[in-house]
C-alpha cells in the first residue's frame, strides 16, 4: 500500500471509517478517528495546509474531484458541523464489523480490532463532547443501532478492555438516551444547508425545486411502469395492490440468507454473459448483519482498492426475533420473490460489488480513494432498470414489478429528505408518504422515514440515477454507431466514483 497524496490523505483524516474499509486504507486499522471539537479543527487545519501552495493536479478531471471533496469537508465539519449533531458520524468510528472482511490474516485483524476496542473510551468521550445539538429525532432514529454497537465487542476480548468498552457505551447510550427525550425537536437542516451538502458534494449547483419536480416526475414514471408490469399478473386490480399480495411471497426469517445466495449467483452470472462490466473478477460472500449495521436492510462491504484480492460482504438484516408478528411479516416483504432479486443486482451485480471490483482497477489517489456517495448508489440503481432493460428474468414480470418498486421507495427517500430537511414533515408524515407511494407499510415504512432524519442526502439512489440515464444519451448521440453498454460503463467505471457534475468526462475521454 504506497503513500497517499498529501491533499488526499487530509481528507481521509477526516473520514477515517469509509477510508479503512471502502478505500481500503488499512494504515488507519485500530486508529479510529477524533472527532471531539478540537479534533475536527485539527483535522481542518491539516486540511487547509495540505492545499497550502500545492499545484494543481495534472488531470483536470481529478483535480476538480479532489477539490469537491476538499470543499465538502468544510461544508460538513466547519460550516454545518454536522458532527455536532449527527451520531452517524460517531457510529462509524466505533464500528467493529469492517475487521470481518478477510483482507488480511485473521490474528492482524484481531489485533487491530482490540486496539480500536481499547480506543472506544476515548472515541466516545469525544463523542459525547461533540454531540451537543443533536434533534430528537435523530437520536431516536439512531438508538437502535447506536445500542446494538455493544453487541459487536468480541467475547474474547481481554477482560478490562471489555469491561472499560461497556462502560463507555452505556455512557454513549445514555448521552444520546437524553438527547431523543430533550434535544432540539426540528432536524431539518433548511433549504440552503442542504443545498450546500448536495451540492458540494458533486460539484454542481443544486436547485431543490428543480429536484423536488424531477422526482415528483421520476414517481409518475416509475408508477407507469409498474401499472404495466402488475397488469401482466392481474389486470383487474390496481398496481400497488397486486405488488403487496407480491410481496407476501417471501422465505421466513431463516430462509432470507439462503434465498440472497442464489440471487447473488444468479445476478453475477447473467452480468458476466452480457459483459456489462469491465471487471467480472472477484467473490461475493452473503451474511447476516452485524448487530451495529442492522439500521440498513441490505448493504455491501466490498473488496476496497488498496487491499488485497479477498471476499467482498453482502450483509443481510433479517427481522428482529423478539418484534412482533405483524413487524415481521412488513419486515420479510422486503425480501420478497419479487423484490429480493433486484435488492441483489443493486447491491451486488451489477451493482455495488462490481463497481467495487471495477474500482481496484481505477488509477490513482483520487480515484480510488474518494468516492462520491451520489454516483455510487446512483450506479446500483441504475443497475437495476438496466437488467429489466437487458431481459434478466424477462418471461416473469415480478422482477421488473419489483424494480419498479424498489425505485418508488427510491424516489419517496428524495422526497421525504426533501420533506423533512427543508418543508417542515415530521417522521410521521415522511411514513405516511412511504406507505401512499410504496408498497412499505408498518414498521418498513417507519424505517425508511427515519432514515431521512439522519441520513439527508438519501435521495442520491435516484439523483445519480436520472444523472446517469442522461448521460447515456448523451453518449448515444455523442458516439453514434460506436456506441455499446460495455463502452459507457467502462468509460465510467474508469473514473471511479466522480461526483455527478464530473461524470461528463466519460463521454470525453470514453
Amino acid at each position: 500500500m504506497g503513500e497517499l497524496e498529501p491533499r488526499v490523505r487530509a481528507i481521509c483524516d477526516l473520514n477515517v471509517a469509509e477510508a479503512r474499509e471502502y478505500g481500503g486504507r488499512h494504515e488507519y486499522d485500530g486508529v479510529p478517528q477524533d472527532l471531539s471539537p478540537d479534533g475536527v479543527a485539527a483535522g481542518l487545519a491539516r486540511l487547509a495546509a495540505a492545499a497550502d501552495g500545492r499545484p494543481a493536479l495534472d488531470d483536470a478531471h481529478d483535480e476538480a474531484h479532489l477539490r469537491a471533496f476538499e470543499d465538502l469537508q468544510r461544508v460538513v465539519f466547519a460550516d454545518l458541523r454536522l458532527h455536532r449533531r449527527n451520531p452517524m458520524y460517531h457510529l462509524g468510528e466505533l464500528d467493529l464489523a469492517c475487521y470481518d472482511k478477510e483482507y488480511a490474516p485473521a490474528a492482524e485483524r484481531i489485533a487491530a480490532r482490540a486496539a480500536h476496542l481499547a480506543a472506544w473510551p476515548a472515541v466516545i468521550d469525544a463523542a459525547v463532547e461533540s454531540l451537543d445539538a443533536v434533534p430528537s429525532p435523530v437520536a431516536a432514529s439512531l438508538l437502535g443501532g447506536i445500542r446494538g454497537l455493544a453487541a459487536g465487542i468480541p467475547a474474547d476480548a481481554d477482560p478490562h478492555a471489555r469491561d472499560a468498552a461497556v462502560a463507555a457505551h452505556q455512557r454513549l447510550v445514555a448521552h444520546v438516551e437524553r438527547a431523543a427525550v430533550s434535544g432540539p425537536p426540528d432536524a431539518a437542516l433548511g433549504p440552503a444547508a442542504l443545498a450546500a451538502l448536495l451540492g458540494t458534494a458533486e460539484a454542481t449547483s443544486v436547485d431543490l425545486a428543480a429536484l423536488a419536480a424531477r422526482a415528483d416526475a421520476e414517481r409518475d414514471r416509475l408508477r407507469a411502469r409498474l401499472d404495466e408490469s402488475a397488469a401482466l399478473v392481474d389486470a383487474t386490480r390496481p398496481a400497488l395492490d397486486v405488488a403487496r399480495d407480491l410481496v407476501k411471497d417471501h422465505p421466513d426469517r431463516a430462509g432470507v440468507i439462503a434465498s440472497a445466495r442464489y440471487w447473488t449467483e444468479r445476478a453475477i452470472e447473467f452480468t458476466r454473459e452480457r459483459e456489462l462490466m469491465p471487471a467480472n473478477d472477484g467473490v461475493c460472500l452473503v451474511g447476516e448483519a452485524p448487530e451495529s449495521r442492522r439500521w440498513a436492510m441490505a448493504m455491501i462491504s466490498t473488496n476496497a482498492p488498496a487491499e488485497p484480492d479477498a471476499p467482498s460482504w453482502y450483509w443481510i438484516t433479517p427481522p428482529d426475533e423478539a418484534w412482533p408478528a405483524g413487524e415481521v411479516e412488513a419486515w420479510l416483504e422486503v425480501f420478497s420473490a419479487s423484490t429480493l432479486p433486484a435488492i441483489t443486482v443493486h447491491e451486488v451485480a451489477p451493482g455495488h460489488f462490481s463497481h467495487g471490483q471495477a474500482l481496484r482497477q481505477a488509477r490513482g489517489d483520487v480515484r480510488r480513494t474518494l468516492h462520491s456517495s451520489a454516483f455510487i448508489e446512483g450506479w446500483a440503481h441504475y443497475a437495476e432498470e438496466l437488467r429489466v432493460e437487458e431481459g434478466f428474468l424477462g418471461d416473469d414480470p415480478r422482477f421488473a414489478i419489483g424494480v419498479w418498486l424498489e425505485a418508488l421507495v427510491r424516489v419517496t427517500r428524495m422526497a421525504c429528505a426533501l420533506g423533512v430537511h427543508t418543508a417542515g414533515w415530521t417522521v410521521e408524515q415522511a411514513a405516511a408518504r412511504f406507505e401512499a407511494d410504496t408498497h412499505l407499510t408498518g414498521s418498513a415504512a417507519a424505517a425508511e422515514a427515519r432514515r431521512a432524519t439522519f441520513d439527508p442526502t438519501y435521495g442520491r439512489y435516484t439523483w445519480g440515477k436520472l444523472e446517469i440515464l442522461a448521460l447515456r444519451e448523451q453518449a448515444r448521440d455523442a458516439w453514434g454507431a460506436g456506441f455499446s453498454l460495455k463502452r459507457f460503463h467502462t468509460a465510467l467505471m474508469a473514473l471511479g466514483s466522480p461526483p455527478l457534475g464530473l461524470i461528463g468526462t466519460a463521454i470525453v475521454r470514453g
